[in-house]
């Protein structure tokens, strides 16, 4: 499963076109045995039809992420946020008119909560076109979506899909010794500053830690497994930078994420104390 959109890069649109030559250069003929998914929401072009959710901007943003990757058709194709100003009927609209033209064989959304996805849900339910997966942010220091009760809606409706698993890489070893590498996300990110990294936080990392190495995992690993044992979580998206780290994140599920109750306990206490 290869998740993208059409703003990943830096530049915008980058990550697709790079995607796009892997594909036709390396695994091209793996095709059928792939899930491709991209999305399209957020700013790409100035004018009011450059993001968020109108149906022209919708189409167009599709047939342009299919040209950046070469390819007739995704496996799911995202709203990426939702859109104040436009109705919701017309965004799910275009979502159901890119299914009718072979464009995208099933629609999810992303970054909605609760209610709006409900609604949204509904719509594309009646137009005949389900959505098949709501894909949010969620980690163990990221819960907004235990607040939102957000899982429970999606229950027998959609599949949720979480990305960031790791907290911008927070979740990682990168940070056990308080220090910030000069290749990391927080040394260069937009979203995650060098002042996230405080004393206290390095703290709290390091007790996660230490329940990992005693579960005989990294902390990246029992970061996915946490994720991974909650059934109502369908599947985690993972990152990585190099080959190492995408071994060590698939580690995860090599064995069932079982985790006992004390565990998770102490698991919880630790991370309440994240702000």
């Amino acid at each position: 499963h290869f998740d993208l959109a059409n703003n990943y890069g830096p530049p915008a649109g980058s990550a697709e076109t790079r995607f796009g030559r892997m594909l036709a250069d390396q695994f091209g003929s793996y095709r059928d045995e792939m899930i491709i998914s991209t999305k399209a929401g957020y700013y790409m072009w100035p004018g009011p039809y450059g993001e968020w959710g109108s149906r022209k901007y919708l189409i167009a943003s599709c047939d342009a992420s299919l040209k950046r990757m070469g390819l007739e058709y995704v496996d799911i194709f995202y709203h990426h946020r939702p859109d104040p100003n436009t109705p919701l009927e017309e965004t799910m609209g275009a979502l159901a008119q890119l299914v009718r033209q072979g464009k995208a064989l099933y629609v999810g959304i992303s970054n909605y909560h609760r209610a709006d996805a409900v609604k949204a849900m509904a719509l594309l339910k009646e137009m005949g076109c389900p959505c098949v997966l709501n894909q949010v942010r969620y980690s163990l220091l990221d819960r907004w979506v235990e607040d939102d009760h957000l899982l429970d809606g999606m229950k027998g409706e959609a599949g949720t899909i979480c990305f960031s698993p790791l907290a911008q890489g927070l979740l990682s070893n990168r940070y056990l010794d308080g220090s910030i590498p000069p290749d990391s996300r927080a040394s260069k990110s937009y979203f995650l500053k060098p002042e996230t990294i405080t004393k206290e936080r390095v703290e709290l990392l390091n007790g996660l830690n230490a329940i990992a190495r005693e579960r005989g995992q990294s902390l990246s690993e029992m970061a996915i497994s946490w994720l991974l044992v909650d059934k109502r979580v369908t599947s985690v998206l993972i990152g990585a930078s190099s080959a190492e780290q995408l071994k060590v994140n698939l580690k995860a599920v090599e064995k069932e994420p079982a985790f006992t109750k004390e565990e998770l306990t102490v698991i919880d206490a630790l991370c309440k104390r994240w702000k």
